[in-house]
């Protein structure tokens, strides 16, 4: 999608430049622009935390394997050419060590900018805002949740999951080594606004573990978790 072609139309048209923006499906300039929106807009930074957490759960179905040997060469021949024999001034343009210097120049420098926006003011926050992927080896349950200081309130987006007759799900908050603190029944396959207590909202932080686990009807009867352990994750700041 380009931005010049079809138009941003609204919060709709925004979570797709976001999602293109983390996929690095934009060009340059839509990349830049869109970026400096998020840096300064935090429903974007909120989509754009969310597609990262989407697309980070895709790493482990792929094995890291090495590229066949010629294939770097060939790269660099085709983006450099060939580098030539004679000097002077032609030898000068085709100089592929002066090339890659260049692109290293430019890397540090981008480096730079990036740095440097994030130094930016941002629009005032009025409470901190953490998300969390939640998902367990064996068990179809995924989730992502945000939780929002100021709202009070963690929100859950379904990924995957369905119920299960005459059972529920039960989402917990676990500080450190505290006992884990029920929030409540939810469902894995629609979404859930949960309401945070203020039990669980003091020391409600990254690092914080959200899991769900699976209980009887109606939720845990002795007020801790009796289910396994379907989905949970670690909550990070966005």
């Amino acid at each position: 999608m380009s931005m010049s072609s079809e138009q941003s139309d609204g919060p709709d048209g925004d979570r797709i430049l976001v999602a293109e923006f983390a996929l690095g499906l934009l060009d340059a300039a839509e990349h830049e622009q869109i970026g400096r929106r998020i840096v300064t807009e935090r429903p974007l930074r909120r989509d754009l935390a969310l597609w990262r957490v989407r697309l980070a759960s895709l790493d482990g179905q792929f094995i890291e394997t090495p590229a066949p040997s010629g294939v770097l060469e060939k790269i660099e021949r085709r983006l450099f050419g060939t580098i030539a024999p004679a000097g002077g001034l032609a030898g000068f343009w085709n100089n592929l060590n002066l090339w890659r210097g260049l692109a290293a120049a430019g890397l540090a420098v981008a480096i730079i900018a990036v740095g440097y926006t994030q130094l930016v003011p941002r629009a005032p926050l009025t409470g901190k805002e953490l998300v969390a992927a939640l998902e367990q080896e064996g068990s179809g349950v995924k989730l992502v949740a945000f939780y929002d200081e100021a709202t009070g309130t963690v929100r859950l987006a379904a990924l995957g999951g369905a119920a299960v007759p005459n059972k529920d799900f039960e989402l917990w908050a676990i500080k450190g080594s505290n006992a884990p603190v029920s929030m409540g029944v939810i469902q894995v396959d629609a979404r859930n606004s949960v309401e945070v207590s203020q039990q669980v909202k003091v020391g409600f932080d990254a690092g914080t573990i959200l899991a769900v686990t699976l209980e009887p009807k109606g939720g845990s009867p002795t007020g801790a978790p009796t289910g396994p352990i379907v989905a949970k994750g670690a909550a990070t700041a966005i």
